[in-house]
């Protein structure tokens, strides 16, 4: 099936080649910053996590999110999934190489991810988060690389799959648990030490990946054949309301307890983040930008004229993705560093190098999106031959 991916109209290569020039400046971008050091980007000593963890942080989730489709597909046999399952399996491994892509780039020297594997230790948490999301990407490119498979030849998938698609269903929310542990284990860090921070990482996860799958469903429709249909897109749209309504729900619980308590340190980030200290308010708009195009996709998709309606569908997603995008893959590190343990405020802001090389680990990421959804859709448009 890989032959599908060699062939393709103008704008298809255009698109590629587009992609293609942007992971090469991100690439270039990378080298400068293996020869010179992470003394290039924003980090600093107080703020030793920025934009590349938090890109991290954020595509874990887009990654999970496939579950949402898994479980109401194979578990309980919604056959409506049954179009739309391959993109979001697909989504996922995409998802899964780039958030290893950004582990690679934030290490500064690539040797010292050899030290996962060399010098196993298992009782750190960033030793099973390797383990889970290399495993959550094998189970997902041997799933969906099977089960498309056996589409094209019109037979069902061989029974060996159906254990790997069940395993992959607590496998999706363990990647993310984990890595939400890898915050709220650290007790200096008032921001994120919260009971509540595996449930928050996974109500944004399964608003967030399942908004962008319907932005790809819709544009996947309108340059293809292939029509992933109204009423799948409809209940992925219900999905992304309730989590999207219990994540903003869990962040309202959060700022509550911070500011109504009054413990500095849980109350100080919150107000660095959405009101600045010290006249330190660099991150400020970002957050009320986020804020705002959170309660605006909500509005729209909750009421269900809005939601039906594909053309208010498409925005409200893509502002409920920005929102995310922002407030998880921002927001939510600096405000566990800044300010630090002492109250000091060092603020921290990616710089140009740190932005192209993200730029071009996205780029990468989109590059295989597009490959893989290229082959997918080729075999559904060969169907409705």
């Amino acid at each position: 099936m890989l032959d599908k991916a060699l062939s393709g109209s103008t704008k298809y290569w255009l698109w590629l080649g587009f992609l293609g020039a942007l992971a090469g400046i991100g690439t270039i971008a990378y080298l400068f910053q293996f020869n010179l050091g992470l003394g290039i980007t924003g980090l600093n000593r107080d703020v030793s996590w920025g934009l590349y963890i938090g890109q991290f942080t954020f595509l874990v989730g887009v990654a999970a999110s496939a579950v949402m489709l898994v479980i109401p597909y194979y578990l309980h046999h919604y056959k409506k999934y049954s179009k739309i399952v391959i993109l979001g399996e697909f989504l996922a491994v995409a998802a899964v190489i780039m958030c290893i892509l950004f582990i690679f780039v934030d290490m500064g020297q690539p040797m010292r991810i050899s030290n996962v594997i060399l010098h196993p230790t298992p009782n750190s948490i960033m030793f099973w988060d390797s383990v889970v999301l290399m495993g959550y990407l094998v189970l997902n490119i041997v799933i969906g690389w099977t089960t498309l498979h056996a589409d094209k030849k019109g037979v069902k998938p061989p029974q060996w799959v159906k254990p790997l698609i069940y395993l992959s269903v607590p496998w999706a929310v363990s990647i993310h648990t984990v890595t939400a542990f890898l915050y709220a284990g650290l007790p200096g860090r008032h921001f994120w030490l919260s009971a509540i921070m595996a449930a928050r990482f996974l109500a944004s996860a399964f608003a967030g990946g399942p908004a962008l799958l319907i932005i790809l469903a819709l544009i996947v429709r309108k340059v293809s054949k292939f029509d992933p249909g109204q009423e799948p897109i409809q209940t992925l749209a219900k999905t992304v309301t309730y989590a999207m309504f219990a994540n903003v729900f869990f962040l309202g619980l959060e700022i509550f307890t911070a500011t109504y308590s009054g413990i500095p340190g849980h109350a100080h980030p919150f107000e660095y983040l959405y009101f600045g200290i010290d006249g330190h308010n660099a991150i400020v708009p970002l957050m009320w930008t986020s804020t705002i195009l959170a309660f605006t996709s909500l509005a729209l998709l909750i009421v269900p004229a809005m939601r039906k309606n594909e053309n208010v569908l498409i925005w409200a997603c893509v502002a409920l993705f920005i929102s995310l995008w922002i407030d998880k893959g921002f927001g939510l590190v600096i405000g566990g560093f800044v300010p630090n343990p002492f109250e000091q405020v060092n603020e921290y802001w990616p710089s140009f190098p740190e932005i192209l090389i993200t730029v071009g680990v996205w780029a990468i990421g989109f590059i295989v999106l597009t490959v893989l959804y290229k082959i997918a859709v080729s075999v559904r448009e060969e169907e409705l031959a």
